[in-house]
């Protein structure tokens, strides 16, 4: 049981920093200042959301 919960936790944090790298790579290499900007605010989300 033990080592399932922990396998299941590595996965999520793999799907969370997966999903974190993709944001960060469209804050930084979308064309349009928009989509930077809403990557941006997105990044901030998901980070303030790691803290709590």
């Amino acid at each position: 049981m033990l080592s399932s919960t922990t396998l299941l936790s590595g996965y999520a944090v793999l799907i969370y920093m997966g999903a974190l790298f993709v944001v960060v790579l469209v804050s930084v290499l979308a064309p349009s200042r928009e989509r930077r900007a809403d990557a941006h605010k997105t990044l901030g989300i998901l980070v303030r959301l790691r803290r709590r």
